[in-house]
């Protein structure tokens, strides 16, 4: 039988998951996976655990995220994104609208004139009883309310049903305290209700008695208390990348209102617009979530490609469908009102812009991934952590492309229901403009989100594998071990037994 030694030191005591008489402690998972796959490592060596505790020594204190790359790569980095950021700030400057340019109003849909007002009466009464007396339909414009009011009562309504006549208070505006008076019948889609807050719409060349009417309902209450328990999820969920996450979501919608939409009806290329917008956004919500770091700067390199992939499909294929981007009363009223502006290029902006968000969370992922991986085992070469990643990359290809499909055809569904009503084939059906646009919007997004991951991991796998560490740091993406005393050299590397 053999004789066990007794250690020069005193015998530390157990920590937990070892029992007593297992050997030195051993460190955690993250550790052991380090160590395993150097050279020399075995089931019976006794240096691995040395090896680790060395370097434990020297980076004792560098607890927290991984180390950070090589001087050398993050020059390389910085020589490819510092020209691209300064080309974002140059665009911004050059592109800045300074404002969306004065129109006159045409009082057709959204462009009418506004004011905020209260319900303060409701009365029920006869539908006959109200066609009889030869009041006035309301005001309001039907197209804009889907409600049919734009031929009069019909025969039946007027012999049965029950209307509203709701007394409407103006409180805001050069009429405030105006009140004036509409009729809601029966099947109209929004009823009115006494004390409800409602945005009127105003025609000063109407006459006086039919300047105002209901427009919409005032859901600043409801939008801004949801808005507010999102802000607070996130807080808490995220702690301080929930607040950074925020931050930059404000900053994407004043990029949006200030520069994007006032450069676009300025005249600007909205193609070229979109992307020095999209950049800018994607370059502040990027390192304002998840830190100025290599891996940042490499998930902000894949998101770049992929939206250049999208921007050159995209151009090729509105040209060669020949969309327009004029489907609609809201582009038709842009296109009335700024001539000058390219509606297939804004189309393929659209594009841009809305591939943005969903590409973000893609590059990150991947690359987080493929840190992760060379995190558990740093011996990995490039090849094998672009396969592994890419095993990661399919599993959220299919979600991601599920989920922006889905969402097109969520936005798109009372267009779709319309056809079905009208039992139009699926050929008839894609080959509408209507349907065609949101066809090439949905699968020219989906091409650059599958290519993104690829691309990314492909870059991310070449950063971490090529990175040359500077003497006496550890590798990109190493975890410091946990510094201690060097366990006795007749005991195994893993803390186990030896046989007696």
């Amino acid at each position: 039988m053999t004789t066990m030694h007794e250690p020069p030191y005193p015998p530390r005591e157990p920590r937990r998951g070892q029992g007593p008489g297992n050997g030195p402690a051993r460190h955690n998972d993250r550790d052991e996976r380090r160590g395993s796959g150097a050279p020399g490592d075995g089931p019976d060596s006794g240096h691995e655990h040395g090896h680790g505790s060395g370097h434990g020594h020297s980076h004792s204190h560098s607890h927290g995220p991984a180390a950070p790359v090589s001087r050398h790569l993050r020059k390389v980095i910085a020589a490819v994104l510092i020209p691209f950021a300064a080309a974002v700030v140059v665009g911004l400057a050059v592109l800045w609208p300074g404002g969306a340019p004065a129109h006159e109003r045409t009082g057709v849909g959204f462009d009418r004139q506004t004011q905020q007002a209260t319900v303060t009466k409701v009365v029920e009464l006869s539908c006959k009883e109200v066609g009889a007396g030869g009041a006035p339909p309301p005001a309001d414009t039907a197209a804009a309310e889907g409600s049919s009011t734009g031929e009069g009562f019909s025969a039946a309504r007027e012999e049965s049903g029950t209307c509203k006549k709701a007394t409407i208070r103006v409180d805001t505006g050069k009429d405030k305290g105006r009140t004036f008076t509409e009729i809601v019948q029966p099947d109209q889609s929004r009823q009115l209700s006494e004390g409800q807050e409602v945005v009127v719409a105003y025609e000063p060349s109407a006459p006086k008695d039919l300047q105002y009417a209901v427009a919409d309902v005032n859901r600043r209450v409801p939008l801004s208390a949801l808005a507010g328990i999102f802000a607070v999820a996130v807080v808490l969920v995220g702690r301080l990348r929930g607040v950074m996450a925020l931050v930059s979501l404000a900053i994407s919608f004043l990029l949006l209102n200030f520069f994007i939409l006032p450069a676009i009806l300025q005249g600007s290329n909205p193609l070229v617009v979109a992307v020095v917008g999209a950049s800018a956004i994607m370059l502040i919500a990027l390192y304002l979530c998840h830190g100025p770091s290599a891996r940042t700067s490499v998930a902000v390199l894949g998101t770049l490609t992929s939206l250049l992939l999208i921007g050159l499909l995209g151009s090729v294929f509105i040209d060669w469908a020949a969309l327009t981007g004029n489907t609609d009363d809201s582009t038709g009223l842009i296109h009335g009102l700024y001539p000058s502006i390219d509606m297939s290029g804004l189309l393929l902006a659209g594009i841009i812009i809305g591939s943005l968000g969903v590409l973000d969370d893609v590059t990150v992922t991947q690359t987080s991934a493929v840190w992760e991986l060379h995190e558990a085992n740093p011996t990995m070469g490039w090849r094998g952590l672009y396969r592994a990643g890419i095993r990661i990359g399919r599993d959220h290809i299919a979600s991601v492309v599920n989920t922006l499909v889905l969402a097109y055809a969520g936005a798109a569904l009372p267009l779709l229901l319309l056809f079905s009503i009208a039992q139009s084939g699926v050929g008839t059906v894609a080959n509408s403009e209507l349907v065609a646009e949101e066809i090439v919007r949905t699968l020219v997004g989906s091409i650059g989100l599958v290519a993104s991951v690829p691309v990314t991991t492909a870059l991310a796998a070449l950063v971490v594998s090529a990175d040359r560490p500077e003497p006496g740091t550890a590798p990109v993406g190493a975890r410091p071990a946990v510094a201690g005393p060097a366990p006795a050299t007749g005991r195994g590397g893993r803390g186990r037994r030896r046989k007696r």
